[in-house]
C-alpha cells in the first residue's frame, strides 16, 4: 500500500487510534486470514455468519501484523471503525484517488474472468509494475485486498469484478475508478439469482455504465447484449474479436495456435492452456494491451508464456496412459460446451475414448432440467462416447441409479448414471490407454475428491499390474 500515517489513515473512515502513534507510517496491506499475517499486513477483522475475526486479532498480531483493523475493541494495536469492510471500501477509494497515475483494467463476465486476468498479467508484468486479483477475490472484500495492495510504483492494477446482486459491480467500479472496462460475455451463471439474463446483462453493464468519461470500453461479441453496453457513452469502444482478432487458428494437441492480429501488425501466439475457448479470453488480454500501447511482440510474449495459477480449470494431466481434464473450479452451460468440445478434441487425437464425468451445473433456477438436457443432446452431437452422470439425475430422464442403467443415443453415446462418487469406480474399469476424462461440476459437488477416488484407483491398479 502506499505510504500514509496512522493519523491520515484513521482519518479517511473516522476511525480510532488505540496504541498506535499517529505519526507512525502505514504502508502494510491487509488480510483477512490471520494465518496470512506477516510483518507487512494488518489485519482486517471481519465478522461472518460462522466465526468472527476480533476472536483471531491476538494471533494475527503475534504472527507480525502491525495493528487490527476492528469494529469492537480488542486487546493489541488497533483502528477502531464503525463497519470493517464500509472502512476498507472507503480506504481503497481514497488510495485509488491517490495514484491517478495508475492504470486500473475492470473484468467482468460470466465466464473466462481469471484466466483473461492471468494473461493479461503475463503480459503486464513485462512492462511495468502489476498489482492483479488473486485467486478469484473479486467482491466488496476482494477489490479491496487487491487494490491495496498497489502503491507508488505500481502501473497497472487489473482487477476481477463479481456480482451475487445488481448495484454490486456498479459499487466496486466507483470505488476503482477503471481506465478500461472489460465485459467479457453474458451468459447463465448465477441465474437463479438474477432471474433472467437480461439482469444479468444488466448487472455486468454496470462496469461499462460507471466508466468514468474518456475511458475504454473492451466487450465481447458473443452474445446480444455485451457489444452494445457502451453504445451512446462517452466512452472509445473496442470489441473482442474484431479490433483485435484470431487469425488461421489451429488447435494442434487440443492447444491453440494463431495469429494475434492487431491494427498494428500479425504475430504469432501458442497458448499453453487447452481449449479453443480459451482463445477468447487470450483475445480479450490483447485487447486490453493493445489499448494501453503495448506492442504486438510483448503481447504474443506475455500470452504465449503465462501460466494459468488458478487450479481446477482445464488442468490436464496423465495417470496410467490416462489423460485426465480437470475442470471443476465452477461449471455453467457455457464452460460445460467448452469442455465437452475440449474433450472430444483431445481424445480424437489420443485415439482412446472420451468419457464425460459430470455433476450438477447449479444456480441455473427454474431452467435448470433444460439446461442440464442441453449439455447430454450437446455432447452427443460432439461425439462424446461415454456421458457419466454423478449424483443427479438432471441429465436424464430416468431416476438416477447405480452404473448399470446404460442409455444408448442415435449418437452411440452411452449414458452412465451414478448415484455417486464412490459408484464411479465401478466404471473404472472399462478405462483404457488412451482414454480422456473429463471431470467437470459446480463446486458444490467437489469432484476434487472424485478425481483423487479415481486417480488412487488408477494407480493401484497399474503398481498391481507392474507386480
Amino acid at each position: 500500500m502506499i505510504k500514509i500515517t496512522a493519523k491520515e489513515f484513521a482519518k479517511i473512515f473516522s476511525g480510532e487510534l488505540i496504541g498506535i502513534s499517529g505519526d507512525e507510517i502505514i504502508n502494510q496491506v491487509p488480510v483477512i486470514n490471520s494465518a496470512a499475517a506477516t510483518k507487512d499486513t494488518f489485519f482486517a477483522a471481519f465478522v461472518g455468519e460462522k466465526s468472527d475475526g476480533h476472536d483471531y486479532v491476538l494471533e494475527a498480531i503475534a504472527k507480525g501484523a502491525k495493528f487490527a483493523l476492528v469494529s469492537k475493541p480488542v486487546p493489541g494495536p488497533a483502528i477502531l471503525v464503525k463497519d470493517v469492510g464500509a472502512a476498507l471500501l472507503q480506504l481503497t477509494k481514497a488510495v485509488r484517488d491517490l495514484l491517478p497515475a495508475m492504470q486500473v483494467i475492470g473484468i467482468t463476465g460470466s465466464q473466462g474472468k481469471t484466466t483473461t486476468k492471468e494473461y493479461l498479467a503475463a503480459i503486464l508484468t513485462q512492462v511495468g509494475n502489476t498489482v492483479a486479483t488473486q485467486a478469484n477475490l473479486n467482491t466488496e472484500i476482494g477489490v479491496p485486498l487487491t487494490i491495496l495492495r498497489a502503491n507508488e510504483e505500481t502501473k497497472f492494477c487489473i482487477v476481477e469484478m463479481g456480482a451475487r446482486h445488481t448495484g454490486d459491480i456498479e459499487l466496486l467500479t466507483k470505488i476503482a475508478s477503471p481506465n478500461i472496462g472489460v465485459v467479457l460475455v453474458v451468459g447463465t451463471a448465477h441465474l437463479s439469482e438474477f432471474g433472467s439474463v437480461e439482469n444479468i446483462a444488466k448487472t455486468k453493464g454496470e462496469l461499462i455504465q460507471n466508466l468514468p468519461a474518456g475511458s475504454i470500453a473492451v466487450l465481447g461479441n458473443q452474445d446480444q447484449f455485451t457489444p452494445k453496453m457502451a453504445d451512446g457513452l462517452p466512452l472509445k469502444k473496442l470489441i473482442i474479436g474484431e479490433d483485435v482478432r484470431a487469425g488461421n487458428l489451429e488447435l494442434p494437441g487440443g492447444y491453440a495456435h494463431f495469429d494475434l492480429v492487431t491494427p498494428t501488425g500479425r504475430v504469432p501466439v501458442s497458448l499453453a492452456q487447452l481449449g479453443e475457448h480459451q482463445v477468447v479470453n487470450a483475445l480479450a488480454a490483447a485487447t486490453v494491451a493493445h489499448a494501453l500501447g503495448i506492442s504486438n511482440e510483448k503481447i504474443a510474449d506475455g500470452l504465449t508464456t503465462a501460466e494459468i495459477t488458478s487450479k481446477w480449470r482445464m488442468q490436464v494431466e496423465v495417470i496410467a496412459d490416462i489423460t485426465f481434464i480437470n475442470d471443476f473450479y465452477n461449471a455453467n452451460p457455457e464452460s460445460m460446451r467448452a469442455a465437452i468440445k475440449s474433450l472430444v478434441l483431445l481424445s480424437q487425437i489420443s485415439g482412446g475414448k472420451s468419457w464425460a464425468i459430470v455433476g450438477k451445473m447449479h444456480e441455473l433456477g427454474s431452467s435448470e432440467g433444460v439446461r442440464h438436457q442441453e449439455i447430454l443432446t450437446y455432447a452427443a452431437a460432439e461425439g462424446v462416447d461415454h456421458f457419466v452422470a454423478v449424483g443427479t439425475d438432471l441429465y436424464g430422464d430416468k431416476a438416477v441409479q447405480n452404473e448399470g442403467d446404460l442409455q444408448e443415443t442415435p449418437h452411440q453415446m452411452s449414458i452412465h448414471n451414478c448415484i455417486d462418487h464412490a459408484s464411479v469406480l465401478e466404471l473404472a474399469s472399462n478405462f483404457s490407454a488412451g482414454d480422456v476424462l473429463l471431470l467437470k461440476a459446480s463446486r458444490f459437488e467437489k469432484f476434487e475428491n472424485l478425481a483423487e477416488i479415481i486417480k488412487a484407483a488408477l494407480d493401484s491398479a497399474e503398481e498391481a499390474g507392474q507386480a
